[in-house]
């Protein structure tokens, strides 16, 4: 190996021998689902992409809230991050209703098969999504839902709502993404 072999570092702006931190700036602005949250650290899942950050420290951030902010992360090894900025914070809630599925939502299902999800626009802010179950097995689909809390929740995050509301008849789960 030659000088002018460690000297092509130089060439690459993401390689530098002298500065150990010369990497792109890796600070990341999106919105995040905290999924873990104690007084100690939080866990922050990007709901965009799946990426997780484990947070040095808890800022006051809770389990089941999404976050619209930025995070960076800590030097040296970029292993833990921080949130750097906050633009919006928001708790999200997931609930089971004794109410039935709209007509809208029940006209829906009629026009699909069973097994199949229909997603759709709600006027304003939010999204529905109307799923087809054989009618014996419509309890155990809104438990699967209720279950599938972290994505669930990703969801409502991403589609910039606080609040799910399932709403279901046999044969028919309505899950509601509102403001």
């Amino acid at each position: 190996m030659t000088d002018d072999d460690l000297d092509s570092s130089a060439d690459d702006p993401n390689l530098s021998a002298d500065d150990p931190d010369s990497s792109a700036d890796d600070t990341k602005e999106s919105t995040f689902l905290v999924t873990h949250a104690d007084e100690e650290s939080a866990v922050l899942r990007d709901v965009a992409d799946g990426q997780v950050h484990t947070l040095e420290s808890n800022p006051g951030l809770s389990e089941g809230e999404a976050v619209e902010g930025i995070v960076s992360p800590d030097p040296p090894l970029g292993v833990t991050w921080q949130l750097v900025g906050v633009e919006a914070r928001r708790s999200l809630t997931i609930e089971e209703s004794d109410e039935p599925p709209t007509a809208r939502e029940r006209e829906l299902a009629a026009a699909q098969p069973v097994g199949e999800l229909t997603r759709e626009q709600r006027a304003g802010t939010g999204e529905l999504h109307v799923i087809t179950v054989e009618e014996s097995e419509t309890e155990a689909a809104i438990a699967d839902v209720l279950d599938d809390r972290e994505t669930t929740l990703s969801r409502a995050a991403r589609l910039g709502v606080s609040r799910v509301e399932i709403r279901s008849e046999p044969g028919v789960i309505s899950i509601r993404y509102l403001p």
